[in-house]
């Protein structure tokens, strides 16, 4: 098992992706995956809302040499955005990650962020300097051991040399559970998840928020369900009686087709649920 730490952002992912993840409402959505023989892999995807009827779609190619650590992507979207990351991986030093992207929109400026991440046994840090915005320091943090997890981030802005943003975590991480308490937002929010992996087929998770000038308190529980080795269940639902569901199967390899609903089970008989489709096809 790794002794290396997740990132600050990864401290929750476990219930994050229980809980957000394979509910395809809303949208009806296609993804297209290719692989060269020399490692150049082409993403295709497509956004259709069901509302409104916009599509939103971008084509990405990624380039990889594992040899030398080098990972190239460049993306373009319907908006007219172009972006473009490099990541040079343990390269420098093992443990070293470099990873420099910008994008450029027409009639919305450009954007540039240079980063460094360095992790190792108990320890992973990362630092990133936004260019155009402020121009902007961030960075984060996270220390562990036994299982135990603490982790910090903070953000500030160069030109008004001030603080933008801070916020901190505590968690407790095994094969079985995770278990999380952040405060976010100027320590404005705070957030408890936990997830279990009951055994082999079932998970279970939840997540509480309270912000403290609503003073309202949001809860979220679910849990997945495997049918078979290719088939999935899930299930969710809050404190206002949103119910959201998700089926999904691997139809054959390479081809994955989820579906997914938010019912609103406080007002069953009126016309504000969502669904939605997701088809994903890989070779």
């Amino acid at each position: 098992m790794s002794k290396v730490p997740p990132t600050f952002s990864d401290l929750a992912k476990a219930s994050n992706d229980l809980l957000g993840k394979d509910f395809p409402v809303g949208a009806a959505k296609l993804e297209v995956h290719t692989t060269t023989a020399n490692g150049i892999k082409f993403s295709v995807t497509g956004n259709k809302d069901n509302k409104s009827g916009s599509i939103a779609s971008d084509l990405k190619v990624k380039y990889t040499d594992k040899p030398r650590g080098l990972t190239v992507t460049e993306t373009w979207t319907t908006a007219n955005a172009l972006s473009a990351q490099v990541e040079l991986t343990d390269s420098i030093a093992k443990g070293v990650k470099l990873d420099l992207n910008g994008s450029l929109t027409p009639n919305h400026g450009q954007h540039v962020k240079a980063g460094v991440e360095y992790k190792q046994d108990f320890a992973v840090v990362r630092t990133a300097l936004d260019l155009f915005k402020g121009p902007t320091l961030a960075g984060d943090a996270v220390v562990g051991s036994d299982g135990w997890l603490a982790g910090a981030e903070v953000s500030y802005d160069l030109a008004d040399a001030r603080l933008t943003r801070y916020q901190f975590a505590l968690g407790y991480s095994v094969p079985e559970y995770t278990a999380s308490l952040h405060a976010n937002n100027q320590l404005s929010t705070f957030t408890a998840a936990y997830f279990h992996r009951v055994n082999g087929d079932i998970e279970a998770g939840g997540r509480a928020t309270w912000n403290k000038t609503s003073e309202k308190v949001h809860i979220e529980v679910g849990t997945k369900y495997n049918l078979d080795r290719t088939t999935f269940l899930k299930a969710k639902i809050d404190n206002n009686g949103r119910l959201g569901l998700g089926y999904t199967q691997s139809l054959r390899p390479g081809v994955k087709l989820s579906l997914g609903g938010l019912f609103d089970t406080t007002r069953l008989s009126e016309n504000t649920h969502k669904v939605g489709l997701s088809l994903v096809l890989e070779s």
